[in-house]
């Protein structure tokens, strides 16, 4: 394929302004998305959940810059991972001082199997019947989530109509995908949640507040709240491993998407030093008390639709991000985006996720039998019960095993590995 810029060109100053504001517009739904799920579940106070996106702006500009320069050096955007959201989720009975120590620790591991080689070993793991159920399990295990953001009531607005508009926008997501071009697809949810908060707040005009901005300043610093007293907790520790294992399959499969649209020399190479700085991102993420950062897979249609594969069109993006980081004012306007909207935007992401992984799981080189269709039904069934269970049954088990048994990703991950592996390997080795 031929484009206008090569890997590592600098376009004319007006285009590298141009595609860095498209990959800015990529990049921020992922951001308010998770920003509001985990910000709401950690803090009463919306200064406090306005801080907490601040904190995540500026770790993914910061982590995209690095990327960019001297990590896999290739035109990816990235974002808060949605498995370390899960992990979170599952977890929120901890405090956060207990969390995101397990992140650090997490990260640490990612960056030290990456650049000690052993990471090849772990890859072994990633079968296509196991990467299938990682993705399907991402989706599943967050449909409580989605329930809690779009069936409940919002500042007066009762349930049943916060759950009618959201399926509303949904389907007018799904209609409008039909009809666009690729770049327009890439940004198809920051332009849903401009539109559906807008027409939210037209119909629901009560439910709109402006809060000032935080101690009465436009702009501000947000290093407080760090994870500086580190408190552990095996079972929390055990569970983010398991989902840091699910990162490091995206995270490898988002560089390796780079192959085949651009073929980029030195992969080997690229996807150690972007694996590593992933994990280096994530200890970085776990000090300032929020959710890491994984590479996303979605940068390819982007660049297939621009024509552009310089990397350093995400400079522009990545200075924009961390100037964003440091306005409670800009953040908090992004912030008041209505729950039923991050709902809508959260199951078209889902959507895609699960249709990727049913893609894996066919289009892999073996004929798919009804063995494969074992290993990936039961995991994905048993992990999607787990997350369904309510509160009361999961705080009945022992407090160190509830983070693993009570997760449903966690439990379903560790049934694939063990279905795929040890019960069924002989017909896997036959086959």
């Amino acid at each position: 394929m031929e484009f206008k810029h090569q890997l590592d060109e600098w376009p004319p100053f007006a285009e590298l302004m141009l595609l860095g504001l498209q990959w800015l517009a990529i990049s921020i739904p992922g951001i308010i998305i998770v920003g509001k799920v985990v910000g709401a579940l950690h803090y009463d106070l919306p200064a406090n959940q306005t801080v907490y996106l601040q904190k995540l702006c500026f770790m993914v500009s910061l982590t995209l810059f690095a990327q960019i320069m001297w990590g896999h050096r290739l035109p990816l955007i990235l974002g808060p991972s949605t498995v370390l959201l899960i992990g979170v989720i599952a977890n929120r009975s901890f405090d956060p001082s207990v969390i995101y120590p397990s992140i650090m620790i997490g990260g640490i591991a990612l960056a030290m199997l990456s650049l000690s080689g052993l990471f090849g070993y772990v890859q072994r793991l990633f079968t296509p019947r196991v990467v299938a159920v990682v993705l399907i399990l991402i989706a599943f295990t967050l449909i409580p989530t989605v329930v809690n953001l779009t069936a409940v009531p919002y500042r007066n607005v009762p349930s049943i109509t916060n759950l009618i508009f959201a399926i509303t926008l949904t389907v007018c997501m799904f209609l409008s995908c039909r009809r666009i071009g690729a770049l327009w697809k890439s940004t198809m949810i920051l332009w849903a949640m401009i539109a559906g908060s807008i027409t939210y707040y037209l119909i629901f005009s009560e439910a709109f507040r402006i809060r000032p901005p935080l101690d009465g300043r436009f702009t501000g610093l947000f290093f407080d709240n760090l994870t500086t007293n580190l408190s552990l907790e095996p079972g929390v520790l055990v569970s983010f491993l398991f989902c840091f294992f699910a990162l490091s399959i995206n995270d490898l499969g988002s560089i390796q998407s780079m192959k085949e649209i651009i073929n980029p020399p030195g992969m080997y190479s690229r996807i150690n030093r972007g694996i590593t700085l992933t994990g280096l991102a994530n200890v970085l993420a776990g000090f300032l008390g929020i959710v890491g950062p994984v590479n996303f897979s979605l940068s390819p249609g982007v660049i297939a639709a621009t024509g552009s594969a310089s990397r350093f069109t995400l400079v522009p993006a990545s200075a924009l991000l961390c100037l964003l980081s440091f306005s409670p004012l800009l953040i908090d306007l992004l912030g008041n985006i209505p729950p039923a909207v991050i709902g809508s935007s959260l199951i078209y992401i889902l959507y895609y996720q699960v249709a990727a992984g049913i893609q894996v799981a066919f289009h892999s080189r073996e004929d798919f039998s009804f063995i494969h269709g074992l290993i990936v039904g039961l995991p994905a069934l048993a992990g999607t019960i787990i997350a369904l269970l309510p509160s009361s049954s999961v705080h009945m088990l022992p407090l160190t095993l509830r983070p693993i048994i009570g997760n449903g990703f966690v439990m379903g991950v560790l049934l694939v590995l063990i279905l795929e592996h040890l019960v069924f390997k002989e017909n896997r080795a036959r086959a």
